[in-house]
């Protein structure tokens, strides 16, 4: 049966025909473009976990993470998230650690704001929008289980603490198997200057 006939026949019945909505265009990287990375600050990976404090209220962390070295310029939690809090927090890791080339985003709505495509246009940074990033996801599941499930946060300032804490031994304190068995802190150019952040 073709689709005249399908029509045809649906016109005959009075059914109505559903229309095909078009799908949202996004600018995103073919899948066999996407090449590994080979050196500190060419592929960052960006998501978001959900929490909450002792007190009920829930509270949101942007984590920032290194797909070659490991390193972690950022894990901040905030009560909300909107693009310009993302691009504010981006700006602020990137004056110690420099602009990666490539940064792996899923579709949320605080990564497809004009804020951060605006961020990525003038800093020469392309947007990398996919589905399930595999080396994010695993970096989450870390958190989670290390600091967010470890930790019963009283505070929204003991859980800035204690995040923050949790992303310094990450960074610059544990060897990690994946790269040689070094804290990612030493893959990173300039790691004297990062150490400071």
């Amino acid at each position: 049966m073709n689709a005249k006939q399908t029509y045809r026949l649906y016109k005959e019945l009075g059914l109505q025909i559903r229309n095909k909505t078009p799908k949202r265009r996004v600018k995103a990287k073919l899948r066999e473009d996407r090449a590994e990375a080979v050196h500190a600050d060419d592929v960052w990976a960006m998501d978001f976990v959900h929490d909450q404090l002792a007190t009920g209220r829930k509270i949101r962390v942007l984590k920032v993470v290194d797909t070659f070295s490991r390193f972690s310029p950022v894990v901040n939690p905030r009560f909300s998230y909107r693009g310009e809090d993302v691009v504010a927090t981006l700006e602020q890791a990137c004056r110690f650690v420099g602009y990666p080339k490539t940064i792996r985003v899923d579709q949320g709505s605080e990564f497809i704001s004009r804020d951060l495509d605006l961020l990525a246009y003038q800093r020469d940074v392309e947007l990398d929008f996919s589905r399930p990033y595999a080396f994010i996801e695993s970096f989450n599941g870390k958190f989670r289980t290390e600091c967010l499930n470890a930790h019963w946060f009283l505070t929204f300032e003991d859980a800035r603490s204690k995040m923050e804490e949790w992303r310094k031994d990450y960074s610059t304190v544990r060897p990690h198997i994946a790269i040689g068995n070094k804290p990612p802190i030493s893959l990173m150019k300039g790691s004297s200057e990062v150490s400071a952040l």
